[in-house]
């Protein structure tokens, strides 16, 4: 086995001290899952925006002095997984990531991590939506909520869709990209669903195979559920397991952690209870 034969992924993400999200949870899953994880914190959080109060450190700033010495190193990376950016400058960072420091084979997955229930996350602004969404042109797997493929797509949002609605929408993303495209979180009936369209499995006519993956509705929504979901996908695509197969891992692990965050009395800002958890990975 060769030097640096070991997958790297670098994670382009924020940092919150506390309560369970983006780099918090994606480090220690994406590590069970034996690829190296490299953090590219955006900002740090004292706790995420999600409780009554927070401060903050943006790093933007530091961020080009840290990618030019990780080129000094010669740093190359099998991956890399984009999360959370607060900026345009922060997206241009990103994109800078992907064309220096990326090897030729590479996959990168973008969670466009914008909005939830049909609006923009606080302080989140439309330039900021904009600018993340030319980072399609990147993305090998793309993980957009209903909201985010919403504004990805230019649709209008609605909650009280069906599966059949989401399944058109991500059609029309999908007409952007040459990537794989999972939209997570579909409310249906008892269940939550995932429509996952899969570009490495044409049928040789150019339609791309969609699949829907179910998992029976657990609990209430949690913070940070969309970081686990992506360092699972992430991980999984280094390691060359197939999407629906990771899907569905993703869609069991975070059942499991919704339903014991329930039974230790885990308050929801807190997000998922994962920990003991890791070993089943």
């Amino acid at each position: 086995m060769g030097k640096n034969s070991q997958k790297k992924i670098a994670l382009i993400n924020d940092m919150s001290g506390y309560g369970r999200c983006s780099l918090t949870v994606q480090i220690p899953i994406i590590s069970a899952l034996g690829v190296q994880t490299c953090p590219v914190p955006t900002g740090i959080f004292s706790n995420h925006t999600g409780y009554e109060s927070y401060v903050k450190h943006d790093l933007t700033s530091f961020l080009d002095d840290y990618l030019d010495q990780w080129k000094r190193l010669g740093l190359r990376f099998d991956g890399i997984c984009i999360g959370y950016l607060t900026s345009p400058s922060q997206v241009q960072i990103a994109e800078r990531m992907i064309k220096e420091l990326k090897k030729d084979e590479g996959i990168v997955i973008l969670d466009p991590v914008m909005g939830d229930d049909g609006h923009l996350y606080s302080g989140y602004t439309q330039e900021t939506a904009t600018a993340v969404s030319e980072l399609i042109k990147y993305a090998d797997i793309i993980t957009p909520n209903t909201t985010e493929l919403s504004f990805l797509t230019g649709s209008e949002y609605d909650s009280k869709k069906d599966i059949s609605h989401w399944i058109r929408v991500c059609g029309k993303l999908s007409e952007r990209t040459s990537g794989s495209i999972i939209l997570t979180g579909v409310t249906d009936g008892d269940y939550i669903s995932n429509i996952c369209i899969g570009a490495s499995a044409d049928k040789g006519n150019g339609e791309k195979i969609t699949n829907v993956v179910k998992a029976p509705m657990v609990g209430n929504h949690r913070p940070g559920t969309g970081d686990v979901f992506s360092a699972i996908i992430a991980a999984d695509a280094l390691n060359k397991i197939s999407l629906k197969t990771s899907v569905e891992k993703a869609s069991d692990f975070i059942c499991k952690c919704l339903k014991r965050s329930d039974e230790l009395d885990i308050p929801l800002s807190d997000g998922l209870c994962f920990e003991e958890f890791l070993r089943l990975l």
